[in-house]
C-alpha cells in the first residue's frame, strides 16, 4: 500500500493541556467524536502549555488559588464537570504533565489516553495538579498495560522534551481565522494574546485537515459543530456512534463523569461494581479495577462536598 493511500481522509489536531478546565469539560463531545471516526481519521494532540515557565508568580498564592478556584466553579456551571472540592493550589507548570503525556504515546493510543485522563483529574478531581514530574508520573501509576519504567526514561528522554517543545511552538502559530471568533459559547475560542505579542490557540480547539480544505472548531462547543465541520471535508465519515451498554462504556473508558455517560451511554446507570467518587462538579465514575489504583479511591482521598 503505497503512503497516499494509506494516509487518513482528515487528520484531527486537539490543542489541548492536561490541566486545562475547558478542556476537562470538552472531554464527554471529544470521546463521542473520537468513537464516532475511530479508524478513520488521523488524531493528534497538541500539548498547549498552559501554564508556562515565563509566566509570573503570584505576589499572593493564596489569593491566586481562591480566584482560580471561582473561576474552573463558573466554567463547571456550564460543562457539568466535575471538580475538586478544595484546590490546594493554581498548577506551577504544565510542562512536566505535558511531558508525561507525549510520552505515553509510545505505549499506544489507549495507555496514552488514560494517562492524560489521570493527568486531568490530577487537579479537577482530586484538587492536587500534577505539576512536578514526580506528581505526573505518579498520577499514571497504575494504568493497565503501562510500563512505569519506561514512562519514566522516555518523559526525561531529549526527544519527548523536542516534540512538546514543538507542540508548544505549533500552538503559537493559529489559523487566522481564531484571532477574532464570535459566538453564543460561554468560551468562542479566540486565540489567546502571548506575552510576547502573538498568539496562541484557545484550549481546546479542534482543527480538521483534508484534501478538500480546512476547518477549525475553536473553544467549548456543541457536539454538532465539530460533527459538521467532519461532513463539509468528508461527507461519508460517520459522526454519530451507537450508544454503549452502560457495563461496557465502563469497562472501555474506565472513568466516566456524568455528562460523558449522559452522552455515551443508553441503559440503567450506574452498572454493576461501579465506583462513584464524589467532588464538588458531580460524581465520577470508575471501574472497580481502575478504582484498585487511582488516587481518588483511594483510603484518605479527598471527599466531596
Amino acid at each position: 500500500m503505497t503512503e497516499r493511500a494509506s494516509r487518513p481522509l482528515v487528520e484531527v489536531v486537539e490543542y489541548t493541556d492536561p490541566l486545562c478546565p475547558w478542556a476537562w469539560g470538552s472531554e464527554p463531545v471529544f470521546r463521542r467524536l473520537r468513537a464516532a471516526l475511530d479508524g478513520r481519521v488521523g488524531w493528534r494532540r497538541v500539548y498547549s502549555i498552559l501554564f508556562d515557565q515565563d509566566d509570573d508568580s503570584a505576589p499572593d498564592p493564596a489569593a491566586e488559588t481562591a480566584w482560580y478556584a471561582r473561576y474552573v466553579e463558573d466554567i463547571g456551571r456550564h460543562t457539568r464537570a466535575p471538580r475538586a472540592a478544595r484546590l490546594s493550589r493554581v498548577a506551577a507548570s504544565s510542562w512536566p504533565s505535558s511531558l508525561v503525556a507525549k510520552a505515553a504515546e509510545a505505549q499506544g493510543r489507549q495507555v496514552a489516553d488514560r494517562v492524560l485522563r489521570r493527568l486531568r483529574e490530577s487537579v479537577f478531581v482530586l484538587g492536587e495538579p500534577a505539576d512536578t514530574p514526580a506528581l505526573a508520573l505518579a498520577a499514571a501509576r497504575g494504568v493497565p498495560g503501562l510500563d512505569p519504567g519506561r514512562l519514566a526514561a522516555d518523559t526525561a528522554s531529549a526527544g519527548v522534551l523536542r516534540a512538546v517543545r514543538s507542540d508548544h511552538a505549533e500552538a503559537r502559530r493559529p489559523v487566522a481565522r481564531v484571532l477574532s471568533v464570535h459566538g453564543g459559547s460561554p468560551h468562542p475560542g479566540t486565540a489567546k494574546q502571548t506575552p510576547d505579542g502573538g498568539h496562541r490557540y484557545a484550549l481546546p480547539t479542534l482543527l480538521f485537515r483534508s484534501s478538500s480544505g480546512m476547518r477549525v472548531v475553536p473553544g467549548w462547543r456543541p457536539y454538532e459543530e465539530y460533527a459538521r465541520a467532519v461532513a463539509e471535508l468528508e461527507p461519508g465519515l460517520p459522526t454519530d456512534p451507537a450508544a454503549l451498554d452502560p457495563a461496557v462504556a465502563l469497562a472501555r473508558y474506565r472513568s466516566l463523569t456524568d455528562p460523558e455517560r449522559r452522552l455515551l451511554t443508553t441503559g440503567p446507570w450506574p452498572p454493576g461494581g461501579a465506583v462513584r467518587v464524589e467532588t464538588a462538579g458531580g460524581p465520577l465514575w470508575l471501574h472497580p479495577e481502575e478504582a484498585a489504583t487511582h488516587p481518588a479511591a483511594a483510603p484518605g482521598a479527598p471527599a466531596g462536598p
